[in-house]
């Protein structure tokens, strides 16, 4: 008498189907995702523990076969980046940064994004060619500050890009002077006062 297979544990949203719109293709290579869409090409090598099958304009991850409970860990995971590659090549993300601060610029030549904000050297940063870059002059209730435009077709790396530029002079608590996320609300702390 046979025994019967136990049935593979899955993930509840990692069974969720992702969507592929037109104009946008899958591939899978043993380990190796490609996304390619309208807006460029993402690669991630993904886990052996989890299996991507497609049908029909849609892609659904799935344990694969005997993997056990890594196979259920990483499908959600493996979803949640295959969605990000597939939204990434069909529209693209996006994320701006604030330059607050007197005397604060931004100025980016050649794949380098120079930085003056009032530290004793000039921060360089060079950012990877899947990143465009764009510096915006905004004037704001007579306030004057430049802005970065940050876009690309890989959540994560343009995440990393604009975190590292914050880093290079993160908002201070008591003025909100630095490197800020558009729409950032900084909790700006209360001076000490002097004794009365």
């Amino acid at each position: 008498m046979a025994t019967e297979q136990p049935v593979q544990k899955q993930s509840r949203n990692g069974k969720k189907p992702v969507t592929i719109p037109k104009g946008v293709t899958v591939a899978v290579d043993g380990t190796k995702l490609t996304v390619k869409g309208g807006k460029g090409e993402v690669v991630r090598t993904i886990r052996p523990e989890v299996a991507i099958e497609q049908n029909e304009g849609v892609a659904t991850v799935a344990p694969a076969p005997n993997s056990g409970k890594a196979g259920t860990q990483f499908q959600g995971l493996t979803r949640a980046l295959l969605q990000n590659m597939v939204t990434g090549v069909s529209e693209g993300y996006k994320l701006s940064l604030d330059f607050r601060g007197v005397g604060y610029r931004a100025e980016f030549n050649n794949g380098v994004l120079k930085m003056t904000v009032g530290l004793s050297h000039q921060p360089e940063i060079s950012i990877p060619s899947v990143v465009a870059v764009r510096v915006e002059q905004i004037d704001m209730a007579g306030t004057k500050f430049p802005r970065v435009h940050l876009e690309s077709v890989d959540k994560d790396l343009l995440g990393q890009v604009a975190a590292h530029i914050r880093s290079q002079r993160p908002p201070e608590p008591y003025k909100g002077k630095g490197v800020r996320y558009t729409g950032e609300k900084i909790r700006e702390k209360a001076g000490k006062s002097g004794k009365k």
